[in-house]
């Protein structure tokens, strides 16, 4: 937008015409200049410039202080209030030469050209006025270096043009040129940068020919030859170089190096003394030479001293060739051992060493011999055997990578060979020199129509920089070219040529010696458009050092005044993507008056410079100097801080002084230490943020800080205190170690918490013991609640004093908030994902492992692009393990975090593997199985099948095909692979594998069938096969065998098939055919004989006929005394033992009766009784026995001692079963007194007395639902009816006994048991049966007579 600018000085706008001649402002392209004529003391103020339009205003700052002129002047001329002196002490910036105004018209512009070709630049110059008398001087410069003629570079001057001519470009050429046009003391200047790409390759593929060839370390027959890398690989790697050399005044070349080196560094020895050599060096890859470089400068193999005594008396034109004699040697002087041996480069191909001759010489002539020997060992070995060297260098080859050598070096002469020197160290053949790591941080701006501005930072450890190679791509094209092919030097670039509304992406590769780097991450993509307010002002750009770039202006200077009154930007703090905006005031020379320019940039209209920081603390105080922390601005303007500036100022009695700036150079961190403080003094900070729309509003004075030694043994307080990953429930709290530890090292950290509006009471801490990370998440929070946090450190002497408090954050998931989220893909790369849709233009995604930022990128690839950010994994491994976040710059606080532990990293491995590798997952593996007709079955299932998916199927490591012995087929749809074989035969033995592949999944599953499992399954085969053939008739499908019934009754069972109507079967018992009421339905073909009573030597035998053709299948049940009989017998007695009821209590007259029903009784039915865990003693009082389906235990005359738990167990051969009942307390007391009732009224009321052969019916009346079963027992034991007892059950209800003639055989006790499936009940009667007396006797006196 349209813009003012207002220059103040104090905050009062400068008046020019007020002060004719005193002050001039001028604007050159955007770049405001105030210039002072004539300094004196009353120009020492405070200087501003205020850009506005109508999105604002910004201000730049300067200070000017004038001092006392060093040069001899007057003292008088420094009491008159004014400073002037006269022309010839000292020249002011104007003076004489102010009259001349110098414009450049015509002006070259950005050139391109090639290799080969001829280029000239060039502008016609006004100089008004034009005095005849003052004629210009013209000097171009290239990269700041001042241009001389030579074959290269032609340089004319016409009187109104001036021009420069390149006769044979080359890359060594590229750079920025700069004319300056000289009057007097007073220049103006115009620069423009050329480019220069590579020739077309003799081969193609071949790579870009090498640049900057150099010769360093010149000596009597060595030099080192250094060159650089060219940006152009050809598309292949370079694999090395080969160097050349030729003698001036020949036209042959010689190759040196018969293997391509890697390192651009390379000796060359065996060269002739006196004589002059040029080099030139070819790069080589796979598809071939590169075109050689351009040739070096001539170096003469000379002494180091006499090539300087040749400069400094030059006798002679130079003809290329030096005679070199040597004096007459003195006798029998054996030289001393040779100093300070060393080892000054080492690499892969070489190690050069370097030393001093000895102090003792002998005589002129002196050569030295080369021993070297594994590091360890006493072996040494003479490198140079045949020929002495002459110069005190030599390189060593042919040594072995990776192993360690000591070197030495003895002195000959013709007098002999002296004592060697001292060893060196031993040193490794390798690489001394890394490769660089790749730049970070690309970042583009916009600039011109067809340029754009490129910065990046630095790569760390980098060391022996040569520069950065810049590469550009249409976005979507996958093409890079490179914007450059002179590696250049500093952390920006503005790559030229690029077509206008196309959107490109950059990457840089930082070059050493030892190579070029991988390249660095794609910057995000930029439209190629012109910035707003016109591109990047030529005050940006820096001195002329080697460090310009690719500018097109023209700025103003005067002589003796250029090195130092240039505008000086740290290029590397200004404009990469955390720039600094430099607020320093411009040095002024030694010898010249104070001169200061302020710089104002302006980036972008929508941009603000930052809201003041604020909460200004100390963090360590010694004598004289202070450690501020500070909280950053709550409003950054629109794009990234770049730095801080802190003032200060004394406070002597409560009254503050002036503010003074501690920093120069902007600083990044919120952490500052002031130095050269007073001891004891008080004093006030202030501290201001910048970005690239300038710097803000300084914040508020700080509260008095007193700058005394901290004495205290605990640690200050940490800083720097932040959160990010604000959750409803949760948020990570980020903070900084304290700057004074205290007088022990800080052992860990406390979190305190509180609610925001709390008071200070309720501060709780969240850990209970010390925190070694300087990080931590803290869960449990309350959503909607706002939360504040502090810090405290503690070592060995106590816990310090606490950070400042954190802002208020309110516990919340924003919405559209999303995770990081990790993924396998199909390659089975692994990687961090993070998605942001609130990204501003200056937002970019910073990720971090365990909250640090991650700086080393050999474990992991940042890839960025738009909204989406991802971090892939090179080598998932436990190096890996931590924390990752990422946070997206300039947005409300956008971030996320994923916790990468031992087990998700197994987890991750394993999913990776299998993406990599994908295996077909399996529901069965390969098996085997017979069908019906003996044939042979393999067969595997898929869990899931594509309709691609392919099987092999292999037989001992041959593939088979379907044909007549095998029969394939591959379901998909099922995921069924499976063959089928006719019949196995002895050749078929071995290993069978089934090969399945669906894609890029693949599986395979094998079975080996050999010895006796190939025989068994063969076996098999020809067994099924045959049985197949036999159940073409009838035939048996289940062999005879046997079922135990819940009646417990024995039931024989057989199943057949393939019969039909007619067939009729015979069951045999020992032969003896056994009738059964009904015919046998073959409906289901099972046959079936129910047996009630079995014993253990019985055979039982099913005959069945059809068509006149038997089939006979028997099972003989003689073994069941041993085998078959015991396990039938074990199942009735298993079933009898579990229809066993609970067991009851019944009082009786003679006792207490325990008993339980079965559904049958068998002798083999084990019973046990168990009183109190102590298994009962049978006696006539306590005695057990079954009646009927009745198990009882009776205890005739009870005693208190017969209290207790009752256990029936119950064996049925392999199990036992247990019914238990307590007899104790009530139950106990209630059946004594009932056995007690029935015991006093036993004769009187129980039990009939009935005379001999009188009559006697006993009846009952029953009743039950089904109709219960009757049976009678007498004395236990069951009886039926006859002639003289006859039993009867009527109508389901009435039971009736009668004797019809009674005698004393019928005394005892009578049951009546009835049961039906609900349960059994008994009743019991004694009868007892009298003879009369008369008869009783009658029969005494017959016993008497008879005897």
């Amino acid at each position: 937008g349209e813009r003012e600018k207002e220059k103040y000085k104090n905050n009062v706008p400068i008046d020019v015409q007020a002060h004719p001649g005193k002050y001039t402002i001028e604007n050159r392209y955007g770049l405001h200049s105030l210039e002072i004529s004539t300094c004196d003391f009353d120009d020492i103020a405070q200087y501003r410039a205020s850009a506005m339009n109508v999105k604002g205003e910004i201000s730049a700052y300067a200070s000017l202080v004038v001092k006392r002129y060093k040069g001899e002047i007057d003292a008088s001329h420094l009491h008159a209030g004014t400073f002037s002196m006269p022309l010839s002490l000292g020249v002011t910036p104007h003076g004489f030469a102010s009259r001349f105004e110098i414009k450049f018209i015509d002006k070259f512009e950005v050139m391109f050209g090639r290799e080969g070709e001829t280029m000239s630049l060039g502008c016609t110059v006004v100089i008004s006025p034009d005095i005849k008398r003052f004629k210009p001087d013209i000097e171009w410069y290239r990269n700041g270096v001042l241009i001389t003629p030579s074959k290269w570079v032609q340089m004319h001057w016409t009187g109104e043009r001036a021009s420069l001519t390149l006769t044979h470009a080359n890359k060594e050429d590229e750079g920025l040129y700069t004319l300056r046009v000289v009057m007097g003391e007073y220049y103006e200047e115009y620069s423009g940068y050329v480019f220069v790409r590579d020739a077309d390759a003799e081969i193609p593929g071949a790579p870009g020919a090498p640049l900057d060839v150099q010769c360093l370390d010149a000596n009597k027959d060595y030099v080192i030859v250094s060159w650089k890398q060219p940006a152009v690989d050809g598309g292949n790697p370079i694999l090395g170089y080969f160097i050349d050399r030729c003698e001036v005044g020949t036209t042959h070349w010689t190759q040196c190096n018969e293997t391509p080196v890697k390192f651009a560094r390379f000796p060359v020895t065996g060269l002739i003394e006196g004589r002059s050599y040029i080099f030139r060096v070819r790069a080589v890859n796979r598809a071939g030479v590169s075109l050689p470089s351009r040739v070096s400068e001539a170096v003469a193999a000379l002494d180091p001293a006499d090539r300087a005594r040749l400069r400094s008396h030059p006798s002679a034109p130079w003809t290329g060739q030096i005679i070199v004699t040597e004096e007459e040697p003195a006798e029998g002087v054996i030289p001393g051992p040779p100093t300070d041996l060393q080892v000054i480069e080492a690499t892969k191909n070489y190690v050069v060493l370097s030393w001093k001759p000895p102090g003792q010489r002998g005589h002129e002539g002196i050569m030295y011999f080369v021993e070297k020997c594994i590091a360890g060992t006493e072996d040494w070995q003479r490198v140079n055997t045949e020929i002495p060297v002459k110069s005190p260098r030599f390189a060593v080859f042919d040594l072995s990578e990776g192993k360690s050598y000591c070197f030495r070096v003895r002195c000959c002469n013709s007098a002999g060979i002296g004592e060697p020197s001292e060893a060196t160290e031993a040193t490794v053949v390798d690489d001394k020199l890394d490769i660089p790591k790749p730049p970070g941080r690309i970042m583009p701006t916009r600039n011109t129509d067809t340029s754009v501005v490129v910065t990046w930072t630095e790569p760390p450890d980098a060391k022996e920089l040569v520069g950065y190679y810049i590469e550009s791509s249409v976005v979507g094209s996958g093409h890079w070219e490179p914007c450059n092919n002179n590696p250049v030097k500093g952390t920006r670039f503005i790559c030229h040529g690029l077509v206008n509304g196309e959107k490109y992406i950059f990457r840089v590769r930082a070059v050493n010696a030892a190579g070029l780097s991988e390249f660095s991450q794609d910057s995000e993509p930029i439209e190629v458009q012109a910035a707003i307010g016109g591109g990047l002002l030529h005050g940006v750009c820096p001195e002329l050092s080697g460090k310009a770039d690719g500018l097109t202006d023209c700025t103003t200077s005067w002589e003796g005044m250029h090195e130092s009154s240039q505008p000086i930007f740290d290029t590397d703090a200004l404009l990469k993507c955390n720039a600094k905006f430099n607020r320093d005031p411009l040095p002024s020379s030694s010898d010249k008056l104070g001169n200061i320019t302020s710089y104002l940039h302006v980036i972008h209209v929508e941009t603000a410079a930052p809201s003041p920081p604020y909460d200004i603390t100390v963090l360590e105080s010694v004598r004289d100097s202070m450690v501020l922390g500070w909280k950053q601005p709550k409003a950054t303007g629109g794009t990234e801080i770049t730095g801080y500036y802190v003032n200060y100022r004394e406070v002597i009695g409560g009254v503050p002084g002036k503010w003074r700036e501690a920093n120069i150079k902007a600083i990044s961190e919120r952490a500052y230490r002031i130095e050269n403080l007073k001891e004891n003094m008080v004093y006030q900070f202030q501290v201001a943020a910048a970005n690239l729309a300038g710097v803000g509003t300084p914040s508020l004075p700080s509260k008095p800080f007193k700058c005394e030694e901290w004495t205290i043994a605990v640690p200050g307080p940490p800083h720097d205190v932040t959160y990010t990953e604000v959750r409803k429930d949760s948020l990570v709290l980020l903070w900084k170690e304290p700057v004074y530890t205290g007088r022990s090292p800080i052992a860990g950290y406390y979190i305190d918490m509180k609610e925001t509006e709390a008071k200070e009471e309720h501060w709780r801490s969240v850990n209970e013991k010390p925190l070694q990370k300087k990080f931590l998440k803290i869960a449990g929070l309350t959503e909607g609640v706002s939360y504040v946090f502090r810090v405290r450190a503690t070592n060995q002497a106590g816990v310090g004093r606490p950070s400042d408090i954190t802002d208020p954050v309110v516990a919340e998931t924003r919405p559209g908030t999303k995770e990081v989220v990790v993924n396998v893909d199909d390659d089975g790369v692994i990687s961090l994902n993070f998605e942001c849709d609130q990204m501003s233009p200056n937002s970019k995604f910073v990720w971090s492992k365990n909250y640090e930022p991650i700086e080393d990128d050999s474990r992991l690839d940042i890839d960025s692009k738009g909204g989406k950010s991802k971090a892939i994994f090179k080598n998932l491994g436990e190096d890996d393990l931590g924390i990752y976040s990422c946070v997206v710059t300039d947005t409300d606080g956008v971030s996320s975090g994923y916790t990468i532990d031992e087990e998700e990293m197994k987890r991750l491995l394993a999913l990776s593997h299998e993406r990599k590798f994908p295996t077909i997952p399996l529901a069965s593996e390969l098996a085997v199985e017979i069908l019906e007709k003996g044939e042979v079955r393999f067969w595997l299932q898929a869990e899931k099948l594509s309709g691609n998916a392919k099987a092999n199927f292999v037989f001992n490591d041959k593939e088979i095909f379907n044909g007549e012995k095998y029969k394939m087929k591959v379901d998909q749809r099922t995921g069924l692979v499976e063959m089928i074989m006719d019949k196995l035969e002895d050749k078929d033995e071995g290993t069978y594998t089934f090969q399945l592949q669906d894609g890029k999944a693949t599986n395979q599953s094998s079975l080996v069938l050999i010895g006796d499992v190939f025989k068994k399954l063969r076996d098999e085969a020809e067994f099924q096969r045959k049985e197949w053939h036999r159940k073409q008739g009838p035939h048996f499908v289940d062999q005879l065998g046997w079922e135990v019934t819940d009646e417990c009754n024995v039931m024989l069972k057989c199943k057949v098939a393939n019969i039909k109507k007619e067939t009729h079967i015979v069951w045999y018992k020992d032969d003896r055919e056994i009738m059964v009421d009904e015919e046998h339905d073959f409906k289901d073909g099972v046959c079936t004989l129910l047996i009630s009573e079995v014993s253990d030597c019985e055979r039982y035998d099913l005959v069945f006929q059809q068509n006149k053709q038997k089939r006979k299948w028997s099972l003989s049940l003689c073994i069941f005394v041993s085998t078959a009989f015991a396990d039938l017998m074990n199942e009735v007695c298993r079933r009898i033992a579990l229809s066993a009821t609970d067991l009851k209590i019944q009082s009786t007259a003679e006792g207490i009766r325990l008993y339980s029903f079965v559904t049958y009784y068998v002798d083999d039915l084990r019973v046990g009784w168990v009183h109190n865990d102590t298994q009962i003693r049978y006696t006539d009082r306590v005695k057990t026995g079954v009646t009927g389906e009745q198990i009882w235990l009776q205890i005739n005359e009870p005693t208190p001692q017969d209290k207790g738990k009752y256990t029936m167990e119950l064996f049925d051969g392999k199990t036992g079963h247990k019914k238990t009942v307590d007899l104790s307390g009530q139950a106990f007391d209630e059946a004594f007194a009932e056995f007690q009732r029935l015991n006093k009224y036993l004769l009187t009321y129980m039990n009939p007395f009935v005379l001999f052969l009188q009559a006697l019916n006993l009846s009952c009346t029953v009743w039950g639902d089904p109709t219960p079963e009757v049976s009678w027992l007498k004395n236990e034991k069951s009886f039926v009816s006859d002639a003289n007892c006859i039993l009867k059950f009527e109508a389901g209800k009435n039971v009736s006994f009668t004797i019809s003639a009674v005698s004393t055989h019928d005394s005892g006790k009578y049951s009546l048991v009835v049961k039906n499936k609900y349960g059994t009940e008994t009743s019991d009667v004694t009868v007892s049966v009298f003879i009369p007396e008369e008869e009783q006797e009658n029969n005494n006196e017959n016993k008497k007579t008879k005897a």
